[in-house]
């Protein structure tokens, strides 16, 4: 199904029991719904599930002009409107983790679950890559270059970015939400996998701290997609977590 919100057409499952509680499961950047199905496809019986394909990827298009991760949240929420949903039960997965953040800082949510998500900006070790981006910079001749390099060394989700998309994705990651977050009144589940090196394990304990009423779940030995190594653990914290 598609919407019309901000300009973007957004694309976005809901299923499950109309009834119940409405979980919105956001997925990571680079993503799709596809990625946060094995969640919601275990709690139909229960809750309104929705899934949004969120702009820029899957089959929702790309916003017109540069999205801040406020912008992203504003049309969730607007979205979220045009559903008829109140106060919904918020789960995401990196980048969108992030969103969910921002959301229930801002907007009345019931609960919330971040499955590994940035907060702020991660604190890289200085590569080869990143010493010659720094030279290009410096020396005036060498500076139009810095494009070239930055796409063909850059990560593998700037390289596939377009260039709106790009822009999107460095103000991502280059934003810090701390003092967003402390703002967060709603019970706040976190999961995390010990060897996640896309947002370190130290990130969660920070964020546990940051948030009122937050508890945290480590999985030993599991990566950036923890909820998805171990789901049938999740499945049942999830289940726990939510009643």
């Amino acid at each position: 199904m598609k919407m019309k919100i901000m300009d973007v057409n957004l694309n976005y499952q809901r299923y499950g029991n109309i009834e119940g509680k409405t979980i919105v499961l956001l997925h990571g950047w680079g993503q799709n719904i596809d990625m946060m199905k094995p969640i919601g496809d275990r709690f139909t019986k229960d809750f309104d599930i929705v899934i949004f394909d969120l702009p820029g990827f899957g089959h929702s298009s790309e916003p017109k002009e540069f999205f801040s991760c406020y912008d992203y949240v504003e049309l969730i929420h607007k979205a979220l409107e045009e559903l008829k949903v109140e106060k919904p039960i918020i789960i995401g997965h990196s980048f969108g983790g992030k969103l969910g953040l921002l959301y229930a800082s801002k907007y009345e949510t019931e609960k919330l679950v971040c499955l590994a998500s940035p907060f702020c900006k991660e604190i890289q070790k200085v590569t080869m890559k990143a010493k010659l981006l720094k030279t290009l910079k410096k020396v005036p001749l060498l500076n139009k270059l810095e494009d070239f390099a930055k796409r063909h060394m850059g990560s593998t989700d700037y390289r596939n970015a377009s260039g709106v998309m790009r822009n999107i994705l460095v103000g991502h990651v280059n934003l810090d939400i701390k003092e967003d977050i402390k703002k967060i009144k709603c019970p706040t589940l976190l999961i995390w996998g010990t060897n996640d090196e896309a947002v370190s394990i130290e990130r969660a304990y920070e964020l546990e701290k940051l948030i009122k009423d937050a508890g945290l779940v480590v999985y030993e030995g599991c990566t950036h997609y923890a909820y998805l190594e171990r789901l049938g653990q999740t499945i049942s914290v999830l289940k726990s977590f939510l009643g």
